[in-house]
């Protein structure tokens, strides 16, 4: 289906605003895949707070002009989609996993903080803990100490109580 040029300039807009406050950018592509598996792969997105889209590249490279993520336009070649996120790892995560259990999805590139990343760095991205999942961490650490003492101090109380029981 061929668009028009005002769908085009809606498109450039679109991708634009995203682009705007976007962390970063993955690219893949995705010859092949099932209409039922692409369906699940957008839905994983939408829960994650990814735009997931099957854009034009001439578009999309119109969008990215003057960004960070114009460096992007040399791998924007053959059928892509595009994953945009404002958390940095979250576009990198879903598309990552939807390849692990979709060999017809190929990763091709990404972009994170102005630099601009191969597959296997876009792998490596993914493989960062989220956010919420590293404060989780952070709070089990923190916790450990109280945690303990609290249990020694229980212990000493219980400890105490049967030596006045038995005296």
């Amino acid at each position: 289906m061929s668009l028009n040029l005002n769908d085009k300039k809606a498109v450039v807009a679109e991708v634009s605003s995203q682009v705007a406050k976007a962390q970063s950018m993955v690219l893949a592509e995705y010859r092949g895949i099932e209409v039922g598996d692409l369906t699940k792969l957008r839905a994983k997105a939408r829960e994650s707070g990814v735009y997931l889209r099957v854009l034009k590249n001439t578009l999309v490279r119109r969008a990215v002009e003057g960004t960070a993520f114009a460096d992007l336009s040399s791998h924007m070649v053959g059928p892509l989609i595009y994953g945009i996120a404002e958390d940095p790892i979250a576009a990198a995560k879903v598309l990552n996993d939807f390849a692990k259990s979709n060999d017809k999805l190929i990763l091709k590139a990404g972009s994170y903080a102005g630099e601009t990343l191969d597959a296997a760095s876009v792998k490596a991205l993914a493989s960062i803990p989220s956010r919420e999942e590293l404060l989780a961490k952070l709070l089990g650490v923190m916790m450990a100490p109280l945690t303990g003492m609290a249990i020694s101090l229980g212990a000493l109380a219980k400890k105490r109580e049967e030596e006045a029981a038995a005296a």
